[in-house]
């Protein structure tokens, strides 16, 4: 298949015919899910912007030995802070549950638009202010100095503005909330005729399992740090131990969402590579009930109870240590078979390598990078000599803030045609993804070597170990190399959204309802009268 897409007449004027004079009022006021949407994604990527730019501080920072950018240790924790807080609840939840979810379950469903249109947009609403709140880090006097995790006592005791990070992590969470109600009453009750539950879109399936998780989980942690404001400003105890209480029982809170949380991330990435391969393989989904059942649900089932493995040197029991051992080696069966379904989809395919697809492979070899050296970590006798080293980071960018961010970044080359109703540069597009994944790979491979030689995480200066000071400058480097990356993703989408060539409404040849029933852009209301589709179709009816 060529990437010169073939531009219909009739697609022409349907193109034409959505063309909408751009109004500032309408874009506030907005319930359009697709203009929803694109609210989301320009929160989530100015959030992932200003996120890698503190992590582009800390890493300038770490290039040598001493101060380098600041002599402040308490800047370098507020950095810390807003890059971890920023990516996860700025940029990947939202951008995966919230631009794409909003973009792509109507259209999937053959829906005019969500269950609840003006919950969508309360829920985009409380997004934006969460981000605009974060953003103030910089600018209030005592910002929060907490890490993204908030832990006690430190965060009792002193910590800066503990009230600022509860009030943050709440807007995120209601704005998460609003989005679950209204998503999963979407898929449940809004599909069109024919798109049945064995016929849903692996992105579908893998967004209601997310917002299962998310709805399940988020009160969890809203209730974790408003218990936290409670004990520093008004004087309880659940957490203070010089009151009596256990920071203990924070640490399980936060994590018993946090990292179902990794699952809310991973579910509709790994959607969206499905959706990518499917399309540039040109093939089925391999083995999709059991991938559907045994794989999404299987993550769902067992996405809870494996938090506490982020607690084994905390002091909690042997016994309860054992467990999760055991359920966190068990959960990779789970994400073994979803990995597996891809693999098995790309089976004799007929694969065209077009930016989405690259990034789509990339996924599947950082994601893999990622995965087999987790498996070790489930295991406490490695874990407890590895925890507090650079190992930690390092896996953790490898399996899900590297690889999921290829899946996103991938995703929105996928859909920017569908959404602009023209196509991005390719030549931008493949030069950003080798700039991206050389950078990361140089980056976060170099952290996990210096994780095993024993240099610590999170310390702002590192003179006790100068042999691996070579080590943090190539990562520097490296990190440089993903930076320049995100602009060339940048450049060439504001490109191809302003000059790029217009297609038609299927420029990639899918057989999903979104792209060969709706224009490209889509108009509001989606499909007008409806959607009627034949006994035998499929949203992966390739081949025969």
């Amino acid at each position: 298949m060529s990437t010169q897409a073939l531009l219909e007449p009739s697609d022409t004027a349907e193109v034409a015919a959505v063309k909408q004079r751009f109004s500032l009022k309408e874009w506030i006021f907005t319930t359009d899910h697709k203009r929803v949407a694109v609210l989301y994604m320009i929160g989530a990527f100015a959030a992932f912007f200003v996120a890698g730019l503190m992590a582009m501080l800390m890493r300038t920072e770490l290039a040598s030995l001493g101060p380098t950018v600041t002599a402040d240790p308490s800047t370098y924790n507020t950095w810390l802070y807003f890059h971890g807080a920023a990516m996860i609840l700025g940029y990947q939840i939202p951008a995966l549950t919230g631009f794409f979810a909003n973009y792509y379950v109507p259209l999937m469903i053959g829906a005019k638009d969500v269950a609840f249109p003006r919950v969508n947009a309360l829920s985009v609403w409380l997004f934006w202010m969460g981000i605009i709140l974060a953003l103030l880090t910089f600018v209030i006097p005592d910002p929060p100095d907490i890490m993204w995790t908030g832990y006690p006592p430190y965060s009792i005791l002193t910590g800066g503005n503990t009230a600022f990070y509860t009030f943050t992590v709440l807007l995120m969470g209601f704005s998460s909330i609003a989005g679950g109600v209204n998503f999963l009453t979407t898929i449940i009750y809004m599909r069109a005729p024919g798109v049945t539950w064995g016929k849903m879109n692996m992105f579908i399936w893998c967004t209601l399992a997310a917002f299962i998780i998310q709805i399940i989980f988020v009160p969890v942690l809203g209730s974790a740090v408003t218990m936290l404001t409670f004990d520093k400003y008004l004087g309880t105890s659940f957490f203070n131990p010089a009151a009596g209480g256990s920071p203990l029982i924070y640490e399980n809170l936060f994590w018993f969402y946090s990292h179902p949380a990794v699952y809310v991330i991973f579910l509709p990435a790994i959607g969206l590579i499905y959706e990518i391969i499917a399309t540039f393989a040109r093939n089925r989904i391999f083995n999709y009930k059991k991938i559907v059942y045994y794989g999404v649900m299987g993550v769902v089932g067992l996405g809870g109870i494996v938090w506490a493995h982020h607690l084994y040197v905390a002091g909690i029991p042997n016994w309860m240590i054992l467990i999760h051992v055991f359920m966190t080696l068990i959960i990779s069966v789970p994400v073994g078979l979803l990995m597996i379904g891809l693999l098995g989809t790309l089976y004799k395919g007929s694969i065209h390598y077009a930016t989405p697809m690259l990034y789509a492979a990339g996924f599947l070899f950082l994601f893999l990078i990622g995965g087999l050296t987790g498996i070790p970590n489930a295991m406490s006798s490695i874990y407890i000599h590895l925890t507090d080293t650079y190992w930690m980071p390092g896996h953790f960018h490898y399996v899900m803030a590297i690889s999921m961010t290829t899946a996103i970044i991938g995703g929105t080359y996928y859909v920017f045609p569908k959404m602009t109703g023209r196509m991005y540069n390719e030549t931008l597009g493949r030069i950003g993804f080798i700039l991206f994944f050389v950078g990361v790979n140089i980056t976060f491979m170099f952290t996990m070597i210096m994780g095993v030689k024993g240099m610590p995480r999170r310390y702002y200066d590192y003179q006790q170990f100068p042999e691996i000071e070579w080590m943090q400058q190539i990562a520097t480097v490296g990190s440089y190399i993903i930076f320049l990356g995100a602009l060339v993703v940048l450049i060439s989408w504001l490109h191809g959204a302003f000059y790029g060539r217009k297609v038609g409404r299927n420029p990639w040849g899918s057989r999903s309802l979104e792209w060969t029933h709706a224009p490209s852009p889509p108009p509001p209301g989606n499909y007008g009268d409806g959607v009627k589709l034949p006994d035998d179709w499929n949203p992966y009816g390739y081949g025969k």
